[in-house]
């Protein structure tokens, strides 16, 4: 089962909606590390003592995982662990590729002096980093796109956005970036902030469209090797 140990729930100070998130959390981080195994059966009761709460907050916390496909429900068999594989990569990386052009478009067309020195700082701050520390390269390449998104006012594709780019960077965390995709995406973050600057709409969103779908495509390719080694192990 889940390696996450007990959540510390205290009286008064956590809601019934703080604890359902922090258990929500949780178990998302485990399906998605791999931590909870592909068809994983997820037992109301034992999840509860597991994390030290009532079953309420768990219900809801498997509710809301089944809304982004993480959690499959079952007549006469309740939820179990959605696998990770390659079509469901694959289509988290199609709705980004959908949605983050739409995204950028508002940013492209208002984008100020100031915005465009933001993104050039921080792009600056990830070839300094150059993949030496995968966890700051996520957070730094987190904020280098939601610097272009988070002002948007699309509340709701903001939201789901955010949702995708979470399940993404977790399944990320335990796939190499090929030195080509390093370099590369080096190159689409450049060619992005010189679209932009230009207020050139149409370029920022094809190198968005390739950087998005290349980025999927790796993760997808790395998965299959994943894929492939555990079989010859078996």
């Amino acid at each position: 089962m889940s390696t996450s140990g007990p959540i510390a729930i205290s009286a008064g100070k956590e809601t019934a909606e703080n604890t359902s998130n922090l258990i929500y959390e949780c178990i998302r981080d485990d399906i998605l590390s791999g931590a909870l195994k592909a068809n994983t059966r997820l037992k109301i009761s034992q999840l509860a003592r597991q994390h030290n709460t009532s079953t309420n907050p768990v219900r809801e916390a498997l509710q809301q995982l089944r809304g982004e496909g993480l959690v499959l429900f079952t007549p006469n068999q309740g939820a179990r662990v959605r696998p990770i594989n390659m079509e469901f990569v694959r289509d988290v990386a199609e709705v980004g590729n959908l949605l983050e052009p739409y995204l950028l478009q508002l940013f492209v067309e208002t984008a100020s002096a100031e915005d465009i020195t933001e993104l050039e700082r921080l792009q600056d701050e990830i070839e300094a980093l150059n993949f030496e520390d995968k966890d700051r390269h996520t957070d730094l390449n987190n904020t280098f796109h939601q610097t272009m998104y988070e002002r948007h006012y699309n509340r709701v594709a903001v939201g789901v956005w955010k949702q995708h780019r979470e399940i993404m960077n977790a399944i990320s965390k335990r796939i190499p970036i090929a030195l080509g995709r390093q370099e590369a995406i080096l190159k689409e973050h450049r060619a992005l902030i010189d679209a932009i600057r230009k207020q050139d709409v149409k370029a920022a969103q094809e190198v968005l469209a390739q950087h998005i779908g290349d980025a999927g495509k790796h993760l997808v390719d790395q998965l299959r090797i994943e894929e492939a080694r555990a079989e010859q192990k078996t």
